[in-house]
This record gives C-alpha cells, sequence and structure tokens, in this order.
C-alpha cells in the first residue's frame, strides 16, 4: 500500500521516491553502486521529519491527529490488553461498533477498557461509522463503567472520534441525553479512570469518554468542542480558513495542558505515531501504568473528590 503523505511533508515524499527509485536501478544493476547516494538521502529524510514535526503549527498536528494510519483503538487493544473479551450492545436499542470496549487484563491488572473505532479501509470505516458514536454506544459505555465500578475495576478510554453521529435518527434516539448520562458516570466513578487522546477528540463526542482521573494525549493529537471545519463555518460564517480556526481554538496537545484540560503529554516518534506504531503504542502503555500507578490505593471518595477538582480547574490557569 503507497504511503499517505500530508501537505507539509510533500518534500520528504520527494526524497523518499528518490530512494525508491535509485533502489531499482541499483537491485538492477546488482552493483550496489548507488548505495552512498541511498544512505545519504535517508539520512537527509530522517533531520527533514524531525525537523518538519518539531516545528508543527495547529492545523498541521489536525492533519497528524487524523491521519489513516495512526494506531487505532483496536492496535491498542490487540498490543496493551491481555484476554481482551469485547462486549457489546447498550441492553436498550442496538450495538454501536462506533466505540468498542470490553474486560481484560492490561499488564496483569483487570481492567474495563473502551474507545473508538473509526475503520481503516472502506469497509471497516463503513462498519465503525468512520467513528461517528450514535447513542447507543453512549449508553454502552455508561454499561461498561458501571461494570466497572460493580467489580472495581480500573477504566482505560481511548478517544479518536471527529465527533458524535449528528445524523436525525441519533437525534431521534437521544444522542445528547446519552451524552450526558456517559459524561456524568465517568465524573462520578469510584473507581480509577484513564483517558488518552490519542487522534482527534472532538465535541461532546469525545467528552462523553474523556472525563477520567488523568486524562492523556499524544504530542500530536487534538481535542476541541468543535472540529475546526465547523468553528469556521458556525462563527466566521466560512470566511476564513479551518487553518485559522485550529490556530485560533488552542487545541493542540501543548496549549491544552497549559489551560489544564489535559495532565500529560505522551511523546511521539519522529514522524508521528503512524512513522513507528510500535513505539507509540509502547510509551501510552507505560504512561497508563504510571497514571494507574498513582491512583493505587484512594477510596471512591477520593477517587471522585481528585475528579472534580480537576475539572473545576480548567481554565484557570490560562494561556500567558
Amino acid at each position: 500500500m503507497a504511503a499517505h503523505y500530508l501537505e507539509f511533508e510533500r518534500p520528504i515524499a520527494d526524497l523518499e521516491a528518490k530512494i525508491e527509485e535509485l533502489s531499482r536501478l541499483s537491485a538492477k544493476a546488482n552493483a550496489g553502486s548507488f548505495d552512498e547516494e541511498i544512505e545519504a538521502l535517508r539520512t537527509r529524510v530522517q533531520d527533514l521529519r524531525r525537523e518538519a514535526y518539531a516545528n508543527l503549527d495547529a492545523w498541521q498536528k489536525t492533519q497528524v491527529a487524523r491521519h489513516p494510519d495512526r494506531p487505532h483503538f483496536i492496535d491498542y487493544a490487540a498490543a496493551l490488553i491481555d484476554e481482551f473479551q469485547e462486549l457489546r450492545g447498550d441492553r436498550k436499542f442496538a450495538d454501536d461498533p462506533a466505540i468498542l470496549g470490553g474486560v481484560g487484563r492490561f499488564r496483569g491488572r483487570a481492567v474495563v477498557v473502551m474507545g473508538n473505532e473509526k475503520g481503516r479501509d472502506t469497509a471497516s470505516r463503513v462498519k465503525h461509522n468512520f467513528g461517528y458514536a450514535r447513542p447507543e454506544a453512549y449508553r454502552k459505555t455508561v454499561r461498561l463503567m458501571e461494570l466497572a465500578e460493580r467489580f472495581s475495576l480500573p477504566v482505560l478510554s481511548f478517544v479518536d472520534t471527529p465527533a458524535a453521529y449528528p445524523g436525525i435518527a441519533s437525534e431521534e434516539r437521544g444522542v445528547a441525553e446519552a451524552i450526558a448520562r456517559s459524561t456524568e458516570k465517568a465524573l462520578m466513578l469510584g473507581v480509577p479512570m484513564v483517558a488518552v487522546i490519542t487522534g482527534e477528540g472532538g465535541s461532546g463526542g469525545a467528552i462523553a469518554t474523556a472525563c477520567g482521573s488523568r486524562v492523556l494525549i499524544m504530542e500530536h493529537a487534538i481535542y476541541s468542542v468543535i472540529p475546526p471545519e465547523g468553528a469556521n463555518s458556525i462563527l466566521w460564517r466560512g470566511a476564513r480558513t479551518a487553518a485559522e480556526a485550529a490556530n485560533a481554538m488552542k487545541i493542540t496537545a501543548q496549549d491544552l495542558l497549559k489551560m489544564k484540560v489535559v495532565d500529560r503529554i505522551i511523546p511521539e516518534p519522529p514522524g508521528g505515531a503512524h512513522a513507528d506504531s510500535e513505539t507509540a503504542i509502547a510509551a501510552v502503555g507505560d504512561a497508563v501504568e504510571e497514571e494507574l500507578a498513582g491512583l493505587d490505593g484512594l477510596s471512591p471518595d477520593e477517587l471522585r473528590a481528585r475528579r472534580a477538582d480537576r475539572f473545576y480547574a480548567i481554565g484557570r490557569s490560562g494561556l500567558q
């Protein structure tokens, strides 16, 4: 499958095309006559990628957060959760695979885990509705959190969604109420909950599963009340650009940490999580393990009090 390059990665794409061409010529010549040139180009690609990803603006980070090759929930579950058993359905209407969840073991510890799944190819994207969750998905998350509380299990949440599904059927089945119930349940949980924004944390659809005891975010992920395109359309009537909206909204991990919307940034490999999924997933696992360890021994009342203090503090220390 051809690599997917973002707009700001065009110089990298050009160099990698040259590397591929020289590699083919070298193979035909069967003499390795281009080895030095190829190695020099590979070094240059690494330098360009490192420089580019060290200076991303908000819109570029938005593009990276939406990159189709970033690890998805199924990747995190496969790598980090042993004995994963998916639990489906909301016991009211149906199962919505835009959010997956179940029980398993995270590094030896029994947990309840849930996360948004966007899908990777056409068939899976349609199956998971491109990560746009319907009301039944949020009623499923409430069911999962109730299960966690009943058996005193920590909750791990992986957030990556543009927003909740805004269609008519979703509204008819009470999506706003379902999001509110999921948000309320997360805030009032008597067990530890660690949420990780792994890609795109968009609108109430993300908040519904991100109200954890600790909220982590990957270095190039975003978290916002509305996607930049929507902000441009609603606030500026389309007179500006999504890039301008992204920069104005302060949606990057670095801005969010300053405003205390998130608690910790998880570094990504050079070139983003999609460039080295294994390393990125391992870094997320290490961060989650550390955060869970810091919550061990807290009573349900202490967990609720800390969570309340955490969310009341949002925005009190604004950007300088």
